[in-house]
């Protein structure tokens, strides 16, 4: 998971540091790097590149780009550092929308750590440097997209290979990206383009590393390490990026992350009592 959060951070870093390219671009090349992988591996491993359940499939890549979309071009308005604790709110989100659609049950506790969580939020977007609520909602919306992906990949469940719902998101996320990039296309030079291509090596090694994990390990030990992504960010924020962050901003980061982890906890508590 340590190595998962890594490649993620690496990822957003550059995501950052590329930041005058169109969002399009950079869903683009995050896109197409990763889809060359997946076609890989489902060609040499004979699976159906096509899957079983096309309209969840299709539907599931569809959430996935917009929400790609909406936390690059977030990215382009705020620090990196609060952008990547913002959209981990995703996990609440997609808790209160089991409740709708899965029929799970939100316990009085778990309302008390997402109200930590969004006071955490609160001071995000009053104390990040750049004071763009814009930024703010554009992240929180892309971060309620990704809880709808949540929601989408439990209905699809075991009926489709997991690299064959990967490469939905990712044809998906080429085409939309491709066609965009007609319209906001700028040149990039040798060096921004191996940058540009190295988005999607990141971004598969940190979806493979994750899944490994959750694979050799009991979801509730692995999952809290994955909020290291967010140190692992503001790191290279601070060191790499010169991004400026504030003693609030750290607070509100802490809020987020406890909010988020004392859920898992919780939730962890209740399987092993069943």
């Amino acid at each position: 998971m340590l190595l998962s959060t890594l490649s993620f951070a690496f990822m957003n870093a550059l995501v950052k540091y590329l930041i005058d390219y169109s969002t399009f671009q950079l869903v683009f090349f995050r896109s197409l790097g990763s889809l060359f992988i997946t076609f890989g591996f489902l060609k040499y491993k004979k699976i159906n590149m096509l899957g079983n359940q096309k309209t969840l499939l299709i539907l599931r890549g569809l959430v996935g780009v917009t929400s790609m979309i909406l936390f690059f071009w977030g990215i382009h308005y705020i620090s990196i550092g609060s952008a990547v604790t913002l959209r981990y709110l995703s996990p609440i989100f997609s808790g209160i929308l089991a409740v709708f659609f899965l029929r799970e049950v939100i316990k009085p506790l778990q309302w008390g750590f997402f109200l930590i969580a969004f006071t955490g939020v609160f001071l995000i977007k009053s104390y990040d440097p750049s004071g763009s609520n814009f930024g703010v909602f554009l992240v929180l919306v892309a971060a309620f997209f990704s809880a709808v992906v949540y929601i989408l990949i439990s209905k699809i469940g075991k009926k489709d290979h997991p690299v064959v719902v990967v490469h939905y998101f990712m044809v998906t996320a080429t085409l939309v990206g491709g066609v965009g990039c007609i319209f906001f296309w700028v040149r990039p030079d040798l060096e921004d383009l191996l940058l540009l291509s190295s988005l999607g090596f990141f971004g598969f090694f940190g979806q493979l590393f994750m899944t490994k994990a959750f694979q050799n390990a009991e979801a509730h030990m692995v999952a809290p390490f994955k909020y290291v992504e967010v140190l692992f960010t503001i790191i290279f924020g601070f060191f790499v990026l010169k991004e400026a962050y504030d003693f609030y901003q750290f607070l509100g980061t802490f809020l987020v992350i406890l909010g988020l982890v004392l859920n898992v906890w919780y939730k962890s508590k209740k399987i092993n009592i069943k």
